[in-house]
């Protein structure tokens, strides 16, 4: 069993040691932003967080679960109970292997002609040019749900 709640300031260097192990994006990475998980005994097991970027449009980011967890719902009941306490359009960012995961809480992925908000465009060009560079089916998409 586990539980979900705000994080505090010395879950800092957890989410940091996380976030960065599972290869996430390390920018805006403010712990008043996130809630995390803990195991019964206290432990850290997971976090996530909304992100509100500066022409204020959210974003459902930094969604991780230490190894040992990871197919207990941990991730599930953390992305459930920030989608409870955010209003919506809300957007993520994920490996397109994610789209059919992240479909099960109303996410669709914003396919042309439908416009990105800026603050993903930057970051999609980047991570689409690097990975013209190493093989790889996967591609990273941008999602958004609705009300």
């Amino acid at each position: 069993m586990f539980t979900v709640r705000p994080a505090q300031a010395p879950d800092q260097i957890a989410i940091r040691q996380l976030i960065r192990a599972s290869r996430l994006n390390p920018m805006g990475l403010n712990w008043a932003n996130f809630l995390v998980a803990e195991s019964d005994e206290g432990l850290f097991i997971g976090c996530g967080q909304i992100k509100t970027h500066q022409d204020g449009t959210r974003e459902l980011a930094s969604i991780a679960v230490i190894p040992a967890w990871r197919g207990r719902h941990v991730a599930a009941t953390l992305i459930h109970e920030l989608l409870r306490q955010s209003p919506r359009p809300l957007y993520l960012m994920c490996g397109s292997r994610l789209i059919p995961f992240y479909q099960k809480f109303g996410f669709q992925e914003l396919t042309p002609p439908t416009p990105i908000p800026k603050p993903f465009r930057f970051f999609r060009r980047l991570v689409t040019l690097i990975s013209r560079f190493s093989p790889g089916s996967d591609y990273l998409a941008v999602m958004r749900a609705e009300d």
